[in-house]
């Protein structure tokens, strides 16, 4: 139990840092229609979207899919559900009946040729960290190799590190941690690309060594492209060009192209930096605006006070006041071409600046595209970007770089169930130089400040999106926000004070194009326990804490996917020591039909974990999950051995279909 306590306290701590609100604005929506709580509940916005957009139910705005060559079916889900789990020694992965989980990739397995084997003492090196898997898996994406579905790439985002990393945990010493301590953290956050197939028993198996095997971390040379390349904005005294980053942080969910590469997120990295000059710090947009720390040590892991490019403080007597555009170069996704090794990541900027979660693809038939993204924060908002091309699969080598031109919008949710796009553009609509945005670069660093501007919504914490190719309906994750009702106050979309279990928004966009800047929303489904549910003493569950899922009950809702018969898996991320989680038990992967509403429990995790990072084989036959910083000796499973976050492979024991 002493891991699970350390962890649970070290998680909470880390949680509290990510996901406190800094938004000074508190945007009301333009149409407020003062709806009733029961009336959100019950799902009747759509209704009222159309009517206040003169559209009737057959509206091919309303019902996308007649836009569509691929008919809307309801998805069967054909699995009986798993029991909650709420025993506090609970340290294994159960899945439903006629299914079974193994571990399949772990923090410390081999990566790049000549790993060292992983020590359960956690002793290994920086230099061994390096060369295996990172701590903490999150987002991550299945590449299946080209004419050979047997064949893949599994590329996994390392989000942060436990402090089970090292022997005794993160220390200091006279104020200041360990250079190789360090080291090794920054080797444990990032990316590993590995390549896997299917043995003769046509089993997925991790293959090593492999050429194209790779780990890309804190440490990794990136290029910069869009307007921020070589921008005054990205100069440093390290880097006076400011056309090349060492390195990313906190690699939270994700997302893929058309083309075939991967999208890093960089969520949380106002946390690795500091600013000590109040003043300073004040005036400056970049930094207040995110929330980077003015004390003497970063808020994770005190980086700054060995390592002088994450303290941000400008400095008069260096070139470009130091590392004060450090926090700039952070923010950002970054993309990654899987099958070529030696390919340089690059940061795009084009796309914008804030503590981004996903960037989920939405693809219609003619090529159009958007990425949608959530802002994970209280208070914080939706985005999506919109490439200025569209994507030609005749053309790939020729567009490669599609994700350097195109706008960045965000999303307005009114009260009648209707929505804007908001575009993010300089000279618009006060996005202007009065306002301190003197050009689009302005824009895209300070990309939440220009979103207060516009009068976006802010949401309970927009997390993971997820669009259903079928109809390109769009699901967005909104894990929880226990400030609304104080520091922001309710509103349609986020309805309940005190939110303590989350919800979940649909989007359907106008016409179904994803370019469109109208669109129509409801509430899927608000997270929480049965109305009618008590808690330990025998009383009844607060109005706050009751949801109205049509099945299995579950909090916080966090990663998001939609399968290939348009199914849509949650994956939840609550504390399971809260005293409100209590009936919840430990977190779960669960399966939602997008037509009917009913939810499935389809697994559950081991004490004190997330589970996150889900993604599919080509023929929807095997299913990853991540499960991160499990509590107590998972995968060993032993009580013993040091917790490791590990991927886990799905599949069916006869072999068919995952959910069918």
């Amino acid at each position: 139990m002493t891991y699970l306590k350390k962890n649970t306290d070290f998680h909470q701590q880390m949680s509290e840092h990510d996901n406190t609100p800094v938004n000074p604005s508190d945007n009301q929506s333009l149409s407020s229609l003062n709806l009733s709580r029961r009336k959100i509940i019950k799902g009747s916005l759509t209704a009222a979207a159309l009517n206040f957009l003169g559209l009737g139910l057959s509206s091919q705005f309303a019902f996308a899919a007649n836009n569509s060559a691929k008919a809307v079916t309801i998805p069967f889900i054909g699995f009986n559900s798993v029991a909650i789990q709420t025993d506090p020694l609970f340290d294994q992965v159960i899945v439903a009946d006629g299914y079974q989980a193994q571990a399949f990739f772990s923090w410390g397995d081999p990566v790049v040729t000549g790993a060292a084997k992983w020590n359960d003492d956690a002793s290994n090196s920086w230099q061994e960290q390096l060369k295996q898997a990172g701590d903490n898996h999150d987002g991550m994406h299945f590449f299946a190799f080209p004419n050979d579905d047997s064949r893949a790439l599994l590329v996994i985002n390392h989000e942060y590190v436990n402090p089970t990393l090292h022997p005794n945990g993160m220390t200091y010493r006279d104020g200041k941690r360990p250079l190789d301590e360090v080291r090794k953290e920054q080797a444990a956050h990032g990316v590993s690309v590995i390549e896997i197939q299917k043995d003769k028993h046509n089993q997925w198996q991790r293959v090593y060594p492999s050429k194209y095997n790779r780990r890309i971390s804190t440490l990794t040379a990136m290029s910069i492209s869009g307007p921020l390349a070589g921008h005054d904005l990205m100069k440093t005294m390290n880097d006076p060009d400011g056309i090349e980053i060492i390195g990313t942080v906190n690699n939270c969910s994700s997302g893929f192209t058309p083309w075939g590469t991967y999208l890093v997120c960089e969520e949380n990295w106002h946390n690795y930096f500091v600013n000590t000059d109040v003043d300073d710090y004040k005036t400056r947009t970049s930094h207040h605006r995110y929330g980077i720390s003015t004390t003497d040590k970063a808020k994770n892991y005190g980086w700054n006070t060995v390592e002088q490019r994450f303290d941000a403080t400008p400095n008069q007597e260096q070139a470009y006041l130091g590392f004060v555009n450090e926090p700039n170069r952070f923010g950002w996704v970054v993309e990654i071409d899987p099958f070529d090794p030696d390919s340089k990541p690059i940061k795009r900027t084009t796309m914008g600046r804030f503590c981004r979660e996903c960037v989920s693809p939405s693809i219609a038939e003619n090529g159009q595209m958007a990425f949608y993204s959530g802002d994970d924060t209280r208070g914080e908002y939706i985005y999506k970007f919109v490439p200025k091309h569209r994507f030609d699969k005749d053309n790939v080598l020729e567009h490669r770089d599609y994700l350097d031109q195109g706008t960045l919008y965000v999303a307005q949710l009114n009260d009648d169930g209707t929505g804007n796009w908001l575009p993010l553009v300089q000279g618009e609509n006060g996005v202007d130089a009065s306002n301190g945005f003197s050009s689009q670069a302005d824009v895209l660093v300070n990309a939440r400040s220009a979103a207060d501007i516009l009068g976006a919504t802010p949401m309970d914490r927009p997390e993971w999106a997820a669009v259903n190719q079928h109809n390109l309906d769009v699901y967005i994750s909104l894990t929880n926000n226990d400030e609304r009702g104080d520091k922001f106050t309710t509103n349609a979309a986020n309805p309940r004070i005190d939110n303590r279990h989350g919800q979940i928004v649909k989007i359907k966009e106008h016409n179904a194009d994803p370019a469109a800047t109208r669109f129509v929303w409801q509430l899927f489904l608000l997270a929480g326990e049965d109305e009618g549910s008590t808690d330990e003493q025998g009383q009844i569950i607060a109005d706050n804490l009751v949801g109205n899922i049509k099945g299995d009950i579950f909090s916080s809702p966090d990663g998001l996917g939609i399968d290939n018969d348009g199914r849509l898996w949650i994956m939840t991320d609550y504390n399971d020591e809260d005293s409100a989680m209590k009936n919840m038990g430990c977190n779960q992967v669960l399966c939602a039909n997008p037509e009917s509403g009913e939810v499935k429990r389809f697994l559950v995790g081991p004490r004190g974990c997330e589970l996150t990072g889900i993604t599919w084989s080509s023929d929807y036959t095997a299913m990853w999950v991540n499960v991160q910083h499990p509590g107590i000796s998972f995968p060993a499973s032993d009580g013993i051995t040091r917790p490791r976050s590990t991927t886990v492979l799905i599949s069916k024991k006869d072999g068919g279909v995952i959910g069918s």
